[in-house]
């Protein structure tokens, strides 16, 4: 393993666990900071990326899937899961739908000493919704997905992996 990959989410690590997980489809706000995540998502027969227009709208559409019998995985950024407070409720805690969240930890500097209050309220936000989260930051937490996946599908909830790696495991 070299240095980068010891502080790095890689996108192939990433990949793996949603195949572990049998992940089927990824519903997904795209962004810049996810480029070559996106681009192994892509090209990979087994996954359906279903891009939406606002991070809200992930929420009733991997309910859908799931009730289609589909095995979704959410890909959002810490502000537009805060935003999406409501559908995440109705749709996803409302409905017993076992989703994973993965999602972009913005302004999160592992020191506390925060410059962005996105990365100041996200946790709060987690808690005050009574939603678990697993933080990743490198390819060595990657286990942490799996366990998300299995405390979603043990509780019929929704469950966050936060990345705090945001800028650089899936961007190289």
């Amino acid at each position: 393993m070299t240095d980068a990959a010891a502080v790095a989410m890689s996108p192939e690590t990433v990949i793996r666990q949603m195949k572990q997980n049998h992940v089927t489809d990824i519903v997904w706000l795209p962004d810049s900071e996810t480029n070559f995540l996106y681009l192994l998502m892509q090209a990979d027969p087994d996954l359906r990326l279903v891009g939406v227009t606002r991070e809200g709208h992930a929420c009733s559409i991997a309910a859908g899937l799931y009730a289609g019998g589909r095995k979704p995985m959410i890909l959002i950024q810490n502000t537009g899961m805060m935003e999406s407070g409501d559908s995440i409720r109705g749709w996803l805690m409302g409905l017993n739908v076992p989703a994973v969240l993965m999602v972009g930890y913005r302004g999160y500097t592992r020191h506390g000493v925060n410059t962005d209050t996105a990365a100041t309220y996200t946790e709060r936000f987690l808690m005050a919704f009574n939603i678990s989260y697993y933080l990743v930051e490198s390819d060595a937490d990657a286990d942490r997905i799996s366990v998300a996946f299995a405390e979603a599908e043990r509780t019929k909830k929704p469950v966050v992996v936060l990345v705090g790696d945001e800028f650089h495991g899936f961007n190289r």
